[in-house]
């Protein structure tokens, strides 16, 4: 016999399988938008967001998956997926000519358009909260879980992520001095887009045990030179994109940055992108990376971090 699960925020209305596994249809989730939506088939996921396609492959649903966003970049074989473009460059047609019967989308997704047309369509969208927190974290991956009816994997999943960010803290206890860090996303014109409070890129600097150099906005904006200088910034951070990234001797030669200890002390990082910011499971070997890189003394320590979330078997 088959026993379906009632959920005390879901309206349970019969059972199915799909794959050998038990789901109660009519699960609800309460997203982003502040709406509750009622889940009763996913069956066909459309996945727009890297790190919510992350989570689904840490939780076994990727044979479910019809079609991901050019930012699901992990693991790889997501890549084989039939792409729906940039998140915040999606066309309707593109997402809904997949025949989903879910749309998880990451908070942000756009352009407001086509949310609007996938928000009035029969396929139930989800749009995920991105709260770029520790709490924020584990929120993303409970939530992804409800909506495949699979709390107990992402127990499991948010129990080995919580480890990790409880061994990050300890690593990020012994930092006795730490550095400040700007995060450049890009130099246009020479004039660099540094990120202030409420970023992706401030929290994982925070995660590692740095100090983001900008606190004055919250953010992604252009900075002028004065700006730059007066941050005194220790490292300069940036992500890894292809042709457009940002690199060493640009940084070091630039009119601003050449007056910083950054360019001083010829201290410049870059990361992958999504591995960096995404705020998915991998988020906290991300931040120990960056910890190595912000604080080389700190590396014995930090090879003795082996993140659970990593080896974590959740997909069942």
């Amino acid at each position: 016999m088959t026993v379906c699960r009632t959920l005390a925020v879901s309206a349970a209305m019969g059972c199915f399988l799909l794959g050998g596994v038990a789901l109660a249809a009519g699960v609800t989730v309460h997203d982003a938008h502040d709406r509750d939506v009622t889940i009763a088939d996913p069956a066909r996921i459309v996945s727009i967001g890297g790190a919510i396609t992350e989570i689904l492959y840490a939780l076994g649903f990727e044979d479910r998956l019809v079609g991901v966003d050019s930012t699901s970049l992990y693991p790889a074989a997501a890549r084989e997926k039939p792409d729906v473009g940039y998140m915040r460059q999606l066309s309707a047609e593109g997402v809904l000519g997949l025949n989903p019967s879910l749309v998880l989308a990451a908070q942000g997704s756009g352009p407001k358009e086509t949310i609007d047309v996938l928000e009035a369509a029969k396929v139930p969208l989800v749009l995920v909260p991105d709260t770029f927190s520790e709490a924020g974290l584990l929120d993303k991956i409970k939530l992804v879980g409800h909506a495949m009816d699979a709390d107990k994997r992402a127990e499991c999943l948010t129990a080995a992520v919580s480890d990790d960010l409880a061994q990050l803290r300890e690593l990020r206890a012994k930092v006795t001095k730490p550095v400040r860090v700007m995060f450049v996303m890009s130099l246009l014109n020479g004039r660099a887009m540094a990120a202030g409070k409420n970023t992706a890129a401030n929290e994982i600097i925070a995660l590692a045990g740095g100090v983001n150099a900008i606190d004055s906005y919250e953010g992604y904006k252009i900075i002028n030179d004065e700006a730059i200088v007066a941050a005194k910034p220790d490292v300069v951070l940036s992500i890894q994109r292809g042709k457009d990234s940002l690199d060493a001797e640009t940084v070091y030669v630039h009119p601003a940055f050449v007056l910083t200890p950054a360019a001083a002390n010829k201290a410049f990082i870059s990361m992958e992108g999504l591995y960096l910011l995404g705020f998915g499971p991998r988020t906290a070997a991300a931040a120990r990376d960056l910890s190595i890189k912000l604080y080389p003394a700190l590396a014995p320590q930090a090879e003795k971090f082996k993140p659970a979330a990593l080896t974590a078997d959740c997909r069942k």
